[in-house]
């Protein structure tokens, strides 16, 4: 089993078609980058578990029954009647988004450590606004030591939404405080300019492998024996990006799982044929994400797996 773990919040997506230009309508959509990455696991197949804490709330009961849609176990969800976050949505011309954030005493950023995780996880997931958020930053982050302590296999998605973080030099020091507690590191171009440094420099400090997407240009993965292998992008129109970095994350758990690499040492002995088959499993996935509106992964029956 996977679990991952963070955030489940509501998208409020402008609707399409036409209405005001000044206050077009707003459509709620379940997300967050967690609970994105795992429906999308769900969905590809892969046993998944989610880890975070979820509002009592109309839009809590809709998050939790999309989880239970796509086969998620929802064991490790803790509830509070505190707000569910939401976040607002702007959608570009070429269809990438940014966020405006409600965040002050939502649920997700209540979240403490669970005793323990099942006996069957294989991996842990974390990233984006739950390492932000105190005080359930700091759960996370205990979360992220503790599993990776016991041998789990750790993935971290940093997800930066720069707007949530008040001091962007502590935040990139507790960032590479991580590191030595990271299997693999997945970052978007975008990610890894605000944090700075380099896939190196990061790869030295502890993951088996850094994965950088590059939007339409494709996915990249560095190793620590020194190995570099990319592919291209998959050719698609794209209504919006939400959702694509996270289905990138899911794809990439799922096929290392596939390879039988969810382990540090498996994952750096990877050689060029099983990367180009998991980064281009993980370009496919997100194209498919990209060519419909809102945080929508594809199901394992649209990839052939």
């Amino acid at each position: 089993m996977i679990v991952v773990a963070g955030e489940a919040l509501i998208d409020l997506v402008p609707a399409a078609g036409p209405g005001d230009a000044e206050l077009p309508a707003l459509l709620p959509r379940r997300g967050g980058g967690p609970y994105n990455t795992a429906v999308a696991l769900g969905r590809l197949g892969s046993p998944v578990a989610f880890c975070s804490r979820v509002s009592t709330d109309a839009f809590g009961e809709a998050l939790l029954r999309g989880l239970r849609a796509d086969g998620v176990d929802t064991s490790l969800v803790q509830r509070g009647p505190e707000p569910t976050t939401l976040a607002l949505a702007a959608i570009g011309a070429d269809g990438s988004a940014g966020y405006g954030f409600y965040v002050e005493g939502t649920a997700d950023r209540l979240f403490e450590l669970p005793q323990r995780l099942p006996d069957s996880a294989r991996a842990v997931s974390l990233g984006t606004c739950s390492l932000v958020l105190e005080p359930g930053a700091s759960a996370y982050e205990q979360l992220l030591r503790r599993e990776a302590g016991r041998g789990l296999f750790t993935a971290l998605d940093p997800n930066i939404r720069a707007a949530l973080i008040p001091d962007a030099d502590a935040y990139r020091a507790r960032f590479r405080s991580w590191l030595p507690h990271t299997a693999l590191l997945k970052l978007s171009e975008e990610d890894a300019d605000w944090l700075g440094g380099t896939p190196r420099e990061w790869l030295a400090a502890g993951p088996a492998a850094v994965v950088l997407t590059h939007g339409a240009d494709g996915v990249r993965v560095l190793t620590r024996n020194g190995g570099e292998f990319a592919v291209p992008g998959e050719q698609v129109d794209v209504v919006d990006t939400i959702g694509a970095g996270d289905t990138v994350n899911a794809a990439l758990l799922h096929r290392l799982a596939a390879h039988d690499a969810l382990s540090p040492g498996a994952v750096a002995g990877l050689g060029a044929d099983e990367w180009r088959d998991i980064l281009g499993f993980a370009a496919r996935a997100a194209a498919i994400t990209c060519s419909r509106a809102g945080a929508e992964p594809p199901y394992a029956a649209e990839l052939g797996d």
